[in-house]
């Protein structure tokens, strides 16, 4: 089978990873009744049903807001649905629903947007965002919805600056204030630096400030390097705490990518400590198109909280995504 939205008479090697989905000897095969091509039938016309519907829901609001008859193309509002299953030493695995979202609403003005999503990132502990892939729902925290107005400037040539003023959406509500910088450099002909410098203001939270450091080259042979470190200030606490990973990604074919990792986290208080170590195995699958994926994460922690014995987890996610422009890799 193949996605007939594509031009025929583009020449093979011209076209994009998610055009064919079969192998070459069942081209001609006839097509066999099961339970599982019913559900896979099911679950894309979900996503051809439902993804222009969350596409357009960001248009509308964009052309309401700006007072414009015009929608500005290329807004990042996406619906992200999935179910996830983990299995722990002596625990069998159960699925969990997720639900992640964000309506991205590039206004008339340039500058200005209207940001509402289903997480706050400032109020997830580093350790989590760390592992966060490794989670399911309910070991989470749970931020609630937030909504902001997201100003974007520039700093010189090439610092992005991006500055939020909002709220969480619950009565009462919660003010915020938090400000982003990037930039990135190209070190030489293999390797290059990003950086990210953060800080934010919650009525209820306090301040904090986080900083961000990553270097990635490529190994050859389709590797590539990636080499982060994170340090965080958390006010209510009076304490940093800190990430540093390591982790190498290989595209096995057009359907397959993996990626293992080796972290380790840390706290100032009472004294600079290790907290915990991890290292994890991503292997994700492609199933169908460019929005319907699987993931298979067996991973290792040791924390000191349990003395650094060994806990091992696997993790099966099964994830679409109804709309958007977010790195699906």
């Amino acid at each position: 089978m193949r996605d007939i939205s594509v031009p025929a008479l583009l020449a093979p090697e011209r076209l994009p990873i998610s055009f064919y989905t079969f192998k070459p000897d069942e081209f001609w095969a006839e097509p066999r009744d099961s339970w599982w091509l019913g559900v896979s039938d099911w679950v894309i016309r979900q996503e051809r049903q439902h993804g222009s519907t969350v596409q357009s829901l960001g248009a509308w609001a964009d052309r309401t807001l700006s007072g414009s008859p015009q929608a500005l193309p290329n807004n990042e509002s996406y619906l992200r649905l999935g179910f996830a299953a983990e299995s722990e030493y002596s625990d069998l695995a159960q699925f969990e629903p997720e639900v992640r979202f964000r309506l991205d609403v590039p206004t008339a003005e340039e500058k200005l947007r209207l940001v509402v999503e289903s997480e706050s990132e400032e109020l997830i502990p580093l350790a989590e965002r760390e592992r966060d892939r490794q989670l399911t729902e309910p070991e989470r925290t749970d931020t609630e919805t937030t909504g902001a107005l997201r100003f974007l400037t520039d700093v010189g040539d090439a610092i992005n600056l991006s500055t939020d003023i909002g709220g969480r959406l619950r009565l009462p509500p919660e003010l915020f204030w938090r400000m982003k910088a990037r930039k990135g450099w190209k070190i030489d002909n293999d390797w290059a630096l990003n950086a990210q410098q953060r800080f934010y203001y919650y009525h209820t939270e306090g301040w904090g400030a986080r900083s961000w450091v990553g270097l990635n080259r490529s190994l050859g042979n389709g590797w590539h390097y990636y080499n982060s470190s994170e340090l965080e200030w958390i006010h209510s606490e009076r304490e940093f705490v800190g990430a540093h990973v390591h982790s190498v990604q290989k595209r096995l074919n057009t359907r397959s990518v993996i990626t293992p990792r080796i972290g380790v986290l840390g706290e100032s208080q009472p004294t600079w400590r290790t907290t915990s170590y991890f290292t994890d195995i991503t292997w994700r699958y492609r199933v169908y198109d460019n929005w319907l994926f699987a993931e298979l994460i067996p991973a290792l922690e040791y924390r000191r909280d349990d003395g650094f014995d060994d806990q091992a987890s696997i993790v099966f996610r099964i994830e679409m995504y109804f709309a958007g422009t977010i790195d699906r890799e």
